[in-house]
C-alpha cells in the first residue's frame, strides 16, 4: 500500500535544487532555469491527485454510510442508534487525533523501527507538501494525510462489531484514543512506512489487510472477551433487526473499497487497474461461495450469508489487491470465504465467545487468510506481479512473520488499551441499559418510533 514515508517539499526541493544547480553550473545553464525545473518536479500530478482525493471520498463513504448501515442493521432495533453513533463518533475523534499526533506517530521525519515522530499537528506540512508515490510522481502531502486518515477511521470502528449492544459510548471514547496511540500508529508505521519494522523484511500489504483487518479482528476479539458476552448470548436469539439496511451498508462498503484498494496506489496507473479488478472478482468469488456453503450445511442461501461473503472477499483481497492476479484473487476470496464461514458458523458457537458482528471471524481471520495468501499469489507463475527472483517459501515465511507480529501488538496493545479503559470509566452498561437498550440509555433516542 502507501509504503512511502511523506516528503516535504523543502526536503526535496533541498536536495532537487544541489542536483540541478550542480548540473547546470557544468552544463552553462543559468542556476534561474535550474530552480524551474526543481519547481516543476515538485508539482503534484493532477490526476494522481484528484484520483487520490476521490479515493479518500470512497472511504469516508465506507464508514458513513457504509460500515455505520452495515453495523447497525445487524444489530437489534433498540441499538441501532448506539451502533451508528459510536461509529461516527470514532471516525471523527480519529481524524482529530490523526492530526494532533498520528500521521507523526505513523509516517513522521524521524523514527525508528516501531513509531515515528517530528510532525505534530502538521507543524512541518504545507499547502505545497508533496508526498512520494510509487513512481517519479508525486502528490499533495495534505491529500496522502487525508487518505490515511480514513484508514485509521474505519480501522477503530471496526472493532466496535465485536462490542455491540454492551460498550458504553463514553468507554467507546477513551478507548478509540488509547488504541489509535498505541495499536494503530505503531503498526501502521512498521508495515507501511519506510524504516518501518515490517516494510524492511519486506512484508506486502497493499492496502491494509494487517494494518486495518488483522488488527481491527484481533483488538475485537480481544475486547469482546474483556466486555464478556451479551445477556441472554447464546441462549436468547439475536437476529439482525434490517437485513435490508445491512445489505445497504454492504454495497456502500463494496464500493467505497475500490477507494480502499485502487486508492493504496496512489496514482492513477495500470497497477490501480489491477487492484480494481481484483475487488471485483475475489468479491464475487467470495460471495457466491459462502452462499454455497450454507447450502452444504443443509441450509438455504441468505442475504445475510450472501453480505458476509462480500465483506470477507474484500478483507481477503485488501493485502493482494496489486499484488496478485485477477484468477488468484478469485481463489483467495473463495479460500477466505469458506475459512471465515467455519470460523463463524462452526468454531465460534463451539467456543462460545460473544464477537456479536463476527468482526474477528470475518476482519481477522479473513485478514489473516489473506495476508499469508498475498505470498502465494504473488508468484508469476499464478498471474502475480513479483518478479524473476520471486521466491514463494522465503516470502510466505514474511507474511506469517507479520501476521504474527500484528497478533500479538494488537492482543497486547488492546488488553493494556481496554484495561485502562475499564480502570477509568468502565466498559460496560448496566443491565438495565442493556436490557432497555443503548439507543435510549446512552442517548436519549430511538432509531424507530
Amino acid at each position: 500500500m502507501i509504503r512511502k514515508i511523506a516528503c516535504g517539499t523543502a526536503t526535496l526541493g533541498a536536495s532537487l535544487f544541489a542536483a540541478a544547480t550542480a548540473c547546470a553550473q557544468e552544463a552553462g545553464v543559468p542556476i534561474a532555469a535550474a530552480t524551474e525545473t526543481v519547481e516543476t518536479l515538485a508539482v503534484p500530478n493532477p490526476g494522481n491527485n484528484a484520483w487520490m482525493m476521490t479515493s479518500t471520498l470512497l472511504v469516508l463513504m465506507m464508514i458513513l454510510p457504509g460500515l455505520a448501515l452495515f453495523y447497525g442493521g445487524l444489530t437489534r432495533s433498540k441499538n441501532m442508534l448506539s451502533m451508528m453513533t459510536q461509529i461516527g463518533a470514532t471516525a471523527a475523534l480519529a481524524m482529530l487525533i490523526w492530526v494532533m499526533w498520528g500521521y507523526s506517530t505513523a509516517f513522521g521525519p524521524e523514527g525508528n523501527a516501531f513509531f515515528s515522530w517530528g510532525n505534530m499537528f502538521l507543524s512541518a506540512t504545507t499547502s505545497d507538501s508533496t508526498a512520494a508515490t510509487f513512481s517519479d510522481e508525486v502528490i499533495s502531502e495534505y491529500v496522502f494525510i487525508s487518505f490515511q486518515m480514513t484508514f485509521a477511521a474505519i480501522t477503530a470502528a471496526l472493532i466496535l462489531g465485536a462490542t455491540a449492544e454492551r460498550m458504553k459510548f463514553s468507554a467507546t471514547m477513551l478507548f478509540v484514543t488509547i488504541w489509535l496511540t498505541i495499536v494503530y500508529f505503531p503498526i501502521a508505521h512498521m508495515v507501511w512506512a519506510g524504516g518501518g519494522l515490517l516494510f524492511e523484511m519486506g512484508a506486502l500489504d497493499f492496502a491494509g489487510g494487517t494494518v486495518v483487518h488483522i488488527n481491527a479482528g484481533v483488538s475485537a476479539l480481544v475486547l469482546s472477551f474483556l466486555l464478556g458476552k451479551r445477556h441472554g448470548y447464546p441462549a436468547e436469539p439475536m437476529p439482525p433487526h434490517s437485513l435490508t439496511l445491512t445489505m445497504i451498508g454492504t454495497g456502500l462498503l463494496w464500493v467505497g473499497w475500490f477507494g480502499f484498494n485502487a486508492g493504496s496506489e496512489l496514482e492513477a496507473d495500470g497497477t490501480a487497474g489491477l487492484a480494481m479488478i481484483n475487488t471485483f472478482v475475489a468479491t464475487a468469488s467470495a460471495a457466491l461461495f459462502w452462499m454455497l456453503c450454507e447450502k452444504f450445511s443443509g441450509h438455504k442461501g441468505s442475504a445475510l450469508g450472501y453480505c458476509s461473503g462480500i465483506i470477507a472477499g474484500l478483507v481477503a483481497v485488501t493485502p493482494a489487491a496489486g499484488n496478485s492476479g485477477p484468477f488468484g484473487a478469485i481463489v483467495l476470496g473463495a479460500i477466505a470465504s469458506i475459512v471465515c464461514f467455519i470460523m463463524v458458523a462452526k468454531v465460534k458457537p463451539a467456543l462460545g465467545y460473544d464477537d456479536s458482528l463476527d468482526a474477528f471471524g470475518i476482519h481477522g481471520v479473513g485478514g489473516i487468510v489473506g495476508a499469508i495468501g498475498t505470498g502465494v499469489v504473488y508468484a508469476p507463475s499464478l498471474g502475480g506481479p513479483g518478479g524473476d527472483d520471486f521466491m514463494m517459501g522465503s516470502q510466505v515465511m514474511t507474511q506469517i512473520i507479520a501476521v504474527l507480529v500484528a497478533i500479538g501488538w494488537a492482543a497486547v496493545g488492546t488488553l493494556i488499551a481496554g484495561l485502562v479503559t475499564k480502570m477509568i470509566t468502565g466498559l460496560r452498561v448496566s443491565s438495565e441499559v442493556e436490557m432497555e437498550g443503548l439507543d435510549i440509555g446512552e442517548h436519549g433516542e430511538r432509531a424507530y418510533n
